[in-house]
């Protein structure tokens, strides 16, 4: 019987201290697994510039071409209010141009800008494995391999889209064995603007094949302690991209005057 009582005694405690727990709970704690609106809301148009980064990048919305918001509504899944957030933030990249009364167009590669970026890129990056040779432990010389073996089975398989997202993991971790925060920073900058430009010299006749070569040259490099070789070596791979890039734009110039026209 006292086992009894016992028993339904912590049971009713339980539900006591339940009661208790629901009381002192704040109510404007938003409860778990749900988002607030205002998160839903920087969520939608965080996932619509992303989305829309990455087609601007691949070439699928080209460069003078004119954004329909009805359609990339459609396409992203968002209404109009999150993607005219998302184009904020993609001018703000210079990706795109917000233009008064008209329909913002997607930003042309100028061939001036591209020429001085490549040329800031190179020096960062040279500079950056310099000190990398000197400061990378082995566990980042380990990553670096691992990042090296998947970049050429991706160039094996022809798989240019995961091909350029390990390139860029090698170039950022790079930088990061530097050790250097302003360097990180100034590199950060820049490469945000340089992936369109990185993804159409990669397309390039045999850049493709040579930006392999030279990355293996690079680890060598690296591996081997010789920041001289290192940072000579990247700072050049750096700039033949740029080089490969401007004789693209070269010949695709025509086509996008003809296009805004």
């Amino acid at each position: 019987m006292r086992r009894y009582f016992g028993q339904a005694r912590e049971r009713e405690m339980a539900k006591i201290n339940l009661r208790s727990e629901a009381r002192v709970q704040p109510k404007s704690e938003a409860p778990k697994g749900r988002k607030s609106p205002k998160l839903k809301r920087m969520g939608l148009h965080e996932r619509a510039a992303a989305r829309m980064r990455t087609m601007i990048i691949r070439g699928e919305l080209p460069p003078g071409s004119q954004t329909q918001e009805t359609k990339l509504s459609k396409s992203l899944g968002v209404s109009r209010t999150p993607l005219r957030e998302a184009m904020k933030v993609l001018a703000a990249e210079g990706l795109i141009e917000l233009r008064p009364n008209r329909s913002p167009r997607i930003a042309s590669l100028a061939v001036d800008g591209i020429s001085e970026l490549f040329e800031a890129l190179a020096g960062i990056e040279r500079l950056a494995a310099e000190l990398a040779a000197a400061r990378a432990t082995e566990r980042d010389l380990a990553r670096l391999r691992t990042l090296q073996t998947r970049m050429e089975g991706h160039h094996r398989s022809g798989k240019l889209d995961d091909y350029f997202a390990i390139n860029g993991d090698i170039h950022t971790t790079i930088v990061r064995m530097a050790r250097n925060t302003p360097l990180r920073e100034a590199h950060e900058t820049l490469i945000t603007r340089a992936e369109r430009a990185r993804y159409l010299a990669l397309g390039a006749d045999r850049r493709w094949s040579n930006s392999v070569d030279e990355h293996a040259a690079i680890l060598a490099a690296l591996e081997a302690r010789n920041g001289e070789a290192a940072g000579r070596l990247l700072g050049a791979h750096v700039a033949r991209t740029g080089t490969a890039l401007l004789e693209v734009l070269a010949k695709s110039q025509p086509r996008q005057k003809a296009s805004q026209s």
